[in-house]
């Protein structure tokens, strides 16, 4: 008996989905195994282009016209566009290669809004990286991370423990400033993440520092609030790294400005990153 599909297990299916794309998922499997030369030869079940197929520039090229139901190209976007970001971001050697092969990615519909891309600043070789959520109104102008008022706000934070932009290497989850500042959906984090994972392994820091919850959940993948999840070391692993990252939680500079008080939170987890880098040397 077909069981047909609600309005709202619809919508259940395609949240999980884009859950299982933000966890790094790019393909299925089923119990039976698909005779995919069979399937080649009838237009009308012809299963979509593998993700390993690009055009120049690394996105993924667009569906042949077929019978696909909306869903099912919903489903198709979904699971391409990461798994040619992470083939992309994989074949970048430098961090001069990761960032042209940002701004020829096609694959991430915030370009189509921003003004700029907005890569890093600082100076990787201080091995000490920063990672906010997004770029602002401010950073989308100037194309650089961290200049609007949050921006001299984190200088004077930086500058209180010792640091400038001359020591540490500062980037975002997105490059691209969303709409209206929005948190970025699921779909956009999951196309940046690669070139992001990518990006701290060729940084290669002996330290992170996390801004924001936002930059805590997809780097690190916890969901607790920041307020619960600041001031504690984690650890940052990746298969492209030969050795754990120690990572500091923190409060986000633009929340500080909304909510003054916390500063004195903030202030104990710089502290524990000075301790951290005495004591690795880094000073």
């Amino acid at each position: 008996m077909i069981i047909p599909m609600t309005s709202s297990s619809h919508q259940e299916s395609l949240a999980a989905l884009r859950w299982l794309i933000e966890a790094g998922a790019d393909e299925t499997i089923t119990e039976a195994p698909v005779n995919r030369f069979a399937a080649r030869k009838s237009p009308a079940t012809a299963l979509p282009d593998p993700p390993s197929r690009m055009r120049s520039g690394g996105s993924s090229l667009p569906l042949e016209a077929g019978g696909n139901t909306n869903a099912a190209a919903e489903a198709v976007s979904l699971s391409t566009v990461p798994g040619a970001a992470r083939a992309l971001a994989a074949s970048c050697r430098t961090l001069a290669d990761l960032k042209a092969a940002l701004q020829n990615f096609d694959g991430i519909e915030l370009k189509r809004s921003a003004k700029n891309m907005v890569f890093a600043d600082g100076n990787p070789a201080g091995r000490i990286m920063l990672i906010g959520e997004a770029p602002g109104r401010d950073e989308d102008e100037q194309g650089l991370p961290f200049v609007g008022r949050a921006g001299k706000l984190l200088d004077r934070m930086l500058e209180a423990i010792g640091l400038d932009r001359t020591k540490v290497y500062i980037t975002n989850v997105l490059n691209w400033r969303p709409p209206q500042n929005r948190e970025p959906s699921p779909e956009e984090a999951a196309a940046c993440l690669p070139f992001l994972h990518r990006h701290i392994e060729l940084a290669d820091p002996k330290i992170m520092i996390l801004l924001g919850a936002v930059s805590v959940r997809h780097v690190l993948g916890l969901t607790e609030g920041i307020t619960r999840l600041r001031g504690r070391w984690e650890i940052y692993q990746s298969a492209g790294l030969n050795r754990a990252i120690p990572v500091m939680p923190t409060l986000h500079p633009a929340y500080l400005l909304r909510q003054p008080a916390a500063k004195r939170l903030a202030w104990r987890d710089l502290c524990a990153v000075a301790e951290k880098i005495e004591e690795l040397g880094l000073a």
